[in-house]
């Protein structure tokens, strides 16, 4: 049994991310062991078949290897929205596995990182919200049936044995998709350790659903309707043109209407403007 303990400058300390560094060598994992992983089954199989590829299948074989201790291959995510490439850079990695990494992500990560993320964003909404009105206990008792949070300290099996002190530092929360159970990051440098937990939601992730029904997109236009869809979890403007394939100009043009009509609200964080369904577009989709 493990702990992470806590002093009172720690629990001010908390903070979510996402690490899409992280994501790429879990999925490999995934991948490798589909029977442990059968919810991700529908990406699987094509990233099999993506392995059986000889020039690719050459350029990711070090990834065989750092999947068993992925821990020790990623460092601790520094900012809620890094890029790969960014996380990349700050890793130690031998160049070897670093373009490993980047080749895989590539191939069979990148292409649907548009939909993982928002599964994300969306798991880190619900426990902002957690945070807001049931305080840190409550959102750290839902994190994972193997956490508890005994006095001053987060308890576990699948934490180091060891223990840690956070000294202040705080932690870093952050969600996956292809994580089966809980891990925790370490790194040298300023970031705080980060705990990663397998997200909510990712049994609907590969989900083959309609994005809107008829009715609303003859009263919306089919366009609309899809992006109102898609902002049932918090998207920019990049994402939604990703998934939908529209247009940059054309998503932003059917947002402003859309926000006009009150059916979605948007919120800056940083750099990027994250758009979400309003109450009324949410009951909207919910009849539809």
């Amino acid at each position: 049994m493990g702990e992470v303990r806590f002093g009172v400058h720690d629990v001010a300390g908390i903070r979510f991310a996402i690490s899409p560094l992280w994501e790429t060598l879990a999925s490999f994992r995934a991948a490798s062991d589909p029977g442990r992983h059968a919810v991700h089954l529908p990406w699987i199989k094509p990233a099999l078949a993506l392995r059986e590829d000889r020039a690719l299948a050459a350029r990711i074989a070090p990834l065989h290897t750092a999947a068993a201790s992925p821990g020790f291959v990623t460092p601790p995510p520094r900012c809620p929205l890094a890029e790969f490439e960014e996380e990349l850079a700050l890793t130690a990695a031998a160049p070897e596995l670093g373009e490993a990494l980047r080749a895989w992500w590539e191939a069979a990560v990148r292409p649907y990182w548009p939909r993982v993320r928002a599964v994300l964003e969306a798991d880190i909404a619900y426990r902002t919200r957690q945070l807001a009105e049931d305080g840190i206990q409550e959102v750290f008792a839902r994190l994972h049936p193997a956490l508890r949070w005994t006095g001053d300290r987060l308890v576990s099996p699948d934490l180091p044995p060891a223990g840690l002190d956070l000294g202040g530092a705080g932690i870093t929360l952050a969600p996956s998709a292809f994580a089966a159970r809980c891990h925790l990051l370490t790194g040298p440098g300023p970031a705080p350790p980060a705990a990663v937990y397998p997200s909510r939601a990712v049994g609907g992730l590969w989900e083959r659903r309609s994005a809107c029904g008829d009715g609303l997109a003859r009263l919306l236009g089919r366009s609309r309707a899809r992006l109102l869809a898609f902002t049932s979890s918090p998207s920019t403007t990049t994402q939604l043109a990703a998934r939908s394939g529209l247009s940059l100009g054309a998503v932003s043009q059917h947002l402003s209407v859309l926000r006009d009509a009150g059916l979605v609200t948007s919120h800056r964080y940083r750099r990027e403007v994250h758009y979400t369904a309003s109450d009324l577009g949410t009951a909207l989709l919910d009849r539809a």
